[in-house]
């Protein structure tokens, strides 16, 4: 006997493993529940719209290549290296862009939670992105702190003040549903931070025009890449906790644990897992050992999916009762 409640939710997750535990191998009074909402307090983004990553490319893109020019003019290691940040920023969006694009595909036969994941990879490279143009930034740093080379003041301010309008209005662009999707989080971040970095560019080009210390345009650019680097990090984290089927951040898996222990006739919890399905998507699945027979499974098993959902903002799960406990860990040569 099953009991399912079926949503068109687009994912992508091969827990095959733990979904073969839900059929045909328990006892013969095992019942399945599989169970989707949407928790009411938990801040789930909306489908990321592509007009605001349209936008946040084009804008960026050109101010790149504009910065890119004015920081061979100006002889600025700064620009250059504000240039190469914003770059990187721009494949970032593009990469989340196209992520959101495939997440919205559905499932098929072979990937039958859709693409969902793919927004997972793509923080993961473009973390991986900012890290190799921070190297990139860090070796022509160092020479040019070693060996300061004369710029262009002027230049370098009244480029670093368009990058402060254009990253500081990308940034508001992707304000709501930061909370809530890693990519959009993301988006914000380096937007935000980039706006950040512009203003020191402009205080730094001031100091340099007053008083000639040409040293003070390399470390900055090192100074960005600092900052670039302590923001990848938790992007990298992040991602790669999700790669790895970790448990999202912030969900308790003890308490959930307790709340599945604490059901009316469960002796027993095991074969708990809770991962991450997408950026902001999660799933969980569980058996429950409910040693005495009794009527009122379905009414349990529906319970705990809604008071699941409500409580932990899980949107998938997948409980199934067993008499006795029955660990199906199968290693087939």
């Amino acid at each position: 006997m099953s009991h399912d409640h079926d949503h068109d939710h687009d994912h992508d997750h091969d827990h095959d493993h733990d979904h073969d535990h839900d059929h045909d191998h328990g006892p013969a009074h095992a019942h399945h529940a599989h169970g989707h909402g949407h928790h009411h307090g938990h801040s789930h983004a909306p489908p990321p719209d592509d007009w605001r990553y349209g936008i946040g490319i084009g804008l960026n893109l050109t101010f790149v290549l504009a910065e890119a020019v004015a920081g061979y003019f100006a002889n600025s290691t700064a620009l250059f290296a504000d240039a190469g940040h914003n770059l990187s920023d721009v494949l970032g969006l593009a990469l989340a862009g196209g992520a959101a694009w495939l997440a919205r595909r559905p499932g098929g036969e072979r990937r039958t939670y859709g693409f969902g994941k793919a927004t997972i990879f793509a923080a993961l490279i473009n973390g991986l992105l900012l890290v190799f143009a921070s190297g990139a930034i860090v070796w022509e740093g160092v020479h040019r702190l070693m060996s300061p080379e004369p710029i262009k003041a002027g230049v370098v301010m009244v480029t670093a003040a368009l990058g402060v309008l254009i990253n500081g209005g990308t940034a508001l662009l992707f304000m709501r549903g930061r909370h809530g999707d890693a990519n959009v989080r993301a988006a914000f971040l380096h937007m935000a931070s980039d706006a950040v970095i512009s203003l020191g560019v402009i205080v730094s080009g001031l100091i340099i025009a007053f008083t000639g210390a040409l040293w003070l345009d390399p470390l900055v650019s090192l100074v960005i890449v600092t900052v670039v680097l302590v923001g990848t990090f938790g992007l990298l984290r992040d991602a790669t906790d999700m790669a790895l089927d970790a448990a999202p951040p912030g969900l308790d898996v003890a308490a959930i644990r307790r709340f599945l222990s604490e059901q009316p006739g469960v002796s027993e919890v095991h074969d708990l897992h809770v991962w991450a399905m997408g950026a902001s998507t999660s799933a969980l699945t569980a058996h429950l050992v409910r040693p005495e027979p009794s009527g009122d499974d379905d009414a349990l098993l529906q319970t705990i999916c809604q008071e699941t959902t409500k409580r932990f903002g899980i949107d998938h799960v997948t409980i199934q009762i067993e008499r006795t406990a029955f660990h199906c860990h199968c290693h087939h040569p």
